[in-house]
């Protein structure tokens, strides 16, 4: 009886470890299908000229027996630039662990180990299959690489520091896909960052490049400061930073200044939130308190559901401007806790629709990281940015309450003709530099120019100001003469236009023209013929 019942559990043993071996067969075609989709890759960000590559885990160790495979491309006619930021594969031998490129017609690597590795690789190609291979291992990071099309020879990788450049003024290329790789970056874009910062994620944090696309930043090199002070803007955080002998700051076009709002006037939302308090006043919490400048309350909604997305605050600037960014804070008020954790932005202009900005690449609603807490202020910027006259700011999800105070950035719109001409043009500064700092650049007359007088300076020639009075004084004496008979007024002299040649002694083809604007709303619209070189002066 026991022999019987022990003949019986070892068929089942038996049966149980051949159903476990038939799952194993079966699924270990699975494991290594899976194995071969790219289960090694890390972080990959592709745009139509550049990206950003990662194995995974990235900076950490890269997992074993995974495979990574990626084919990039660059438009076609264009070669391929590829820059290594980090290659660190433990393998000696890259029998089982390594980094190959292939193209159709050039095999570049394997590489592994402690090999020497090219920094930057130009193809012959405009495509190219990055294939990342491993095998069992203890260490290893991975890889990090970057690529670009031809048209920018200048191309960096994301983990490019400013002190890594000796050039107190430069220029580079940053591929996209640089916002979340990991590395610090301390400072903000008003007073500039702390020159060991990762170099294209400041100009993500500054507003100066968007990261799905990347872009070409300008950057000039500073005095340090002796602390730095970090903000959230445009989804990165950049962090308190100490004393540095250098520090940086990006150029720019100029149009990010602080565009003027008067609240009673020119401010709505869908509710206001009104409360009474502990000595009976009526307290309201209205769309003119929703300034970013005023000290006070903000602006808050009547409704506090979490499910409640119909609440707005609309800003109408008075005429079509061009909005390159906008700075939210929560409540203010440290009794309250509220702040509103992401927005989507509507914008029209006169007898137009409500159009919702969309992101460059995937053409869907773009929706923007708001407050973490009621205090602080966070930036994000508008790439491209927007043109109209209203902007509406929606509230997606908030904390507690939607509670907003604003600040949209950014300038006029002047027509082509109302600006000035200058021979020599140099880019803005991203920021401010302090008076001990040498700074080359001037700035090119634009939008920026604060309200009144648009011009604060022309530089009449000499020669020019002596012919106008001399002008004036013929005038004169020949009015006399006319009245005595003189032959300028005889019909005689009108017929051979030598009147009219006197009358405009010094007109001639009129090169530039500018627009004068007063603050009483009146324009005083000039046409003076100046010469270039003139304005420049």
């Amino acid at each position: 009886m026991v022999a019987g019942a022990r003949g019986g559990c070892a068929q089942a043993g038996a049966a149980r470890r051949g159903l476990l071996a038939l799952l194993l067969a079966v699924s270990a075609p699975l494991w290594l299908q899976a194995e071969e989709l790219g289960d090694g890759c890390g972080h990959i960000v592709t745009y139509k000229d550049s990206g950003t590559m990662t194995s995974k885990n990235y900076p950490g160790t890269y997992p074993n027996h995974t495979i990574c495979e990626k084919t990039i491309t660059v438009p076609k006619g264009k070669r391929l630039i590829l820059r290594l930021g980090d290659l660190d594969i433990e393998s000696q031998t890259c029998a089982s662990d390594y980094l190959l490129f292939t193209s159709s017609s050039d095999q570049y690597g394997p590489y592994c180990g402690s090999m020497a590795v090219p920094k930057e690789l130009l193809l012959n190609t405009s495509e190219v299959t990055v294939r990342f291979e491993s095998g069992s291992h203890i260490s290893g990071r991975g890889f990090l690489l970057t690529y670009a099309s031809s048209d920018h020879p200048d191309l960096i990788t994301c983990l490019e520091r400013a002190n890594h450049y000796l050039k107190t003024e430069y220029s580079k290329f940053c591929p996209a896909g640089c916002r979340d790789i990991a590395g610090d970056i301390s400072g903000n874009v008003v007073h500039g960052y702390r020159d060991t910062s990762l170099l294209c994620k400041a100009a993500i944090h500054a507003g100066v490049i968007a990261d799905e696309v990347g872009g070409q930043i300008g950057v000039l090199l500073r005095r340090g400061m002796s602390r730095y002070e970090g903000i959230l803007a445009n989804g990165v955080l950049s962090r308190h930073g100490s004393l540095s002998d250098k520090r940086f700051l990006f150029t720019s076009n100029g149009c990010s200044r602080s565009l003027s709002l008067e609240p009673d006037r020119q401010i709505r939302a869908s509710s206001s939130w009104e409360w009474i308090n502990e000595t009976g006043d009526q307290v309201r919490w209205s769309p003119g308190q929703a300034r970013l400048q005023d000290q006070g309350p903000s602006w808050a909604s009547g409704d506090r559901s979490k499910n409640h997305k119909r609440e707005w605050l609309r800003i109408d600037l008075g005429e079509k401007k061009k909005i390159t960014g906008i700075r939210t804070t929560g409540s203010t008020q440290s009794n309250f806790n509220f702040y509103v954790k992401s927005f989507v932005m509507n914008f029209r202009n006169n007898n137009s629709k409500w159009e919702t900005y969309k992101g460059i690449v995937n053409n869907e609603e773009k929706v923007f990281q708001g407050n973490s807490n009621f205090r602080d202020p966070v930036r994000n910027n508008f790439i491209p940015p927007i043109v109209a006259r209203y902007v509406r700011v929606i509230p997606q999800t908030w904390h507690q309450r939607i509670a907003l105070k604003v600040e949209l950035l950014g300038c006029q719109i002047a027509p082509s003709n109302d600006s000035l001409v200058w021979s020599k043009t140099s880019l803005n500064t991203v920021g401010s530099t302090n008076r001990e700092d040498e700074t080359i650049l001037k700035p090119i007359p634009s939008e920026e120019m604060p309200k009144g007088l648009n011009v604060i300076t022309i530089v009449t020639p000499l020669v020019l100001l002596v012919l106008l009075v001399a002008g004036v004084g013929i005038f004169v004496v020949l009015r006399k003469r006319k009245k005595k008979g003189n032959p300028y007024g005889s019909a005689k002299a009108q017929k051979t236009d030598c009147w009219k040649q006197i009358k405009y002694p010094f007109a001639r083809h009129q090169s530039a023209e500018f627009t004068i604007s007063y603050d009483n709303g009146k324009e005083m619209t000039q046409k003076l013929d100046l010469i270039t070189s003139d304005m420049a002066g």
